[in-house]
């Protein structure tokens, strides 16, 4: 499984387009003797892996087997970069394939979906970040409904440069609402296809609304970014260029207190194997 950013963050208004990039997150699920979940490794949500657990394996199979789960990610938590989303996909995806050899991809995202909703990780269930961690590329969705409305490949020369700020808290996420007509028009925007408007329009929207710094995102297009804003609740900002401006971006993100992180744009599917 892989991250994403976003182009249209879908709190305001439930409709959302997200980005996906090539950090990776890997989820590995195995049957014991015992009853039970079991967690391997300690950076994970455990209320959120052990839902995922129950709403996609059969119940005899849960009664009868310890389900040991191990995560490993690349994706820092906490800072918009479709962290949950990812883990949620990639626990749910293991799970899928072990209780049975043929996954169901929407099966799949709507155990994870429901699963990050009832952990309350997520407002909306984060189905456009759910997409494009699961199925890569350009993805525009109505997060209530959780419909998939689009999904394109980006072009494969594109590199996420992501900036973390240091010692930013986030903002208060009930103010992006008051902001919902001009959501709306960033997500009319993904929905013709017009993403790095898009994503522009939903930056300064998102720092207005969550009093983030703006500064770095304007950098970041000055630089040669071909958009740029904050991704989710923040507070990283990501920006999207081709690989000739990236050192540049990165030069200019660094004169802010933080680090860099550079991905390249992801187009591919997840992907999962039985041993």
């Amino acid at each position: 499984m892989h991250g994403a950013i976003s182009i249209v963050n879908a709190i305001a208004t439930g409709n959302g387009s997200s980005l996906g990039i090539s950090l990776r997150v890997t989820a590995e699920a195995e049957l014991g003797t015992g009853r039970g979940v079991r967690f391997l490794t300690g950076k994970t949500d455990d209320k959120l892996v052990s839902n995922i657990v129950h709403n996609i394996m059969p119940k005899e199979i849960i009664d009868n087997n310890m389900i040991s789960v191990r995560v490993r990610s690349e994706i820092p938590i906490g800072y918009g970069l479709k962290s949950s989303s990812a883990v949620s996909n990639a626990v749910a995806l293991a799970c899928a394939r072990l209780a049975k050899e043929e996954v169901d991809d929407y099966a799949v995202l709507d155990a994870a979906v429901r699963a990050s909703l009832d952990a309350k990780v997520s407002i909306t269930g984060a189905f456009d970040d759910a997409t494009a961690c699961y199925f890569g590329g350009f993805t525009v969705t109505d997060n209530y409904a959780r419909r998939l409305i689009k999904r394109e490949d980006a072009p494969g020369n594109l590199w996420a440069i992501i900036f973390l700020p240091r010692n930013i808290p986030r903002g208060d996420v009930r103010r992006l609402s008051a902001l919902s007509d001009l959501f709306s028009d960033a997500f009319h925007l993904a929905e013709a296809g017009e993403y790095w408007k898009a994503m522009k329009l939903n930056g300064v929207l998102a720092a207005a609304a969550l009093s983030a710094r703006y500064r770095p995102i304007m950098a970041a297009i000055d630089h040669g970014a071909l958009s740029a804003g904050i991704s989710g609740n923040g507070p990283s900002v990501a920006a999207v260029a081709y690989e000739d401006e990236v050192e540049e971006i990165k030069s200019a993100l660094s004169k802010f207190e933080g680090r860099i992180i550079v991905s390249r744009i992801n187009n591919q599917k997840a992907s999962v194997e039985a041993s």
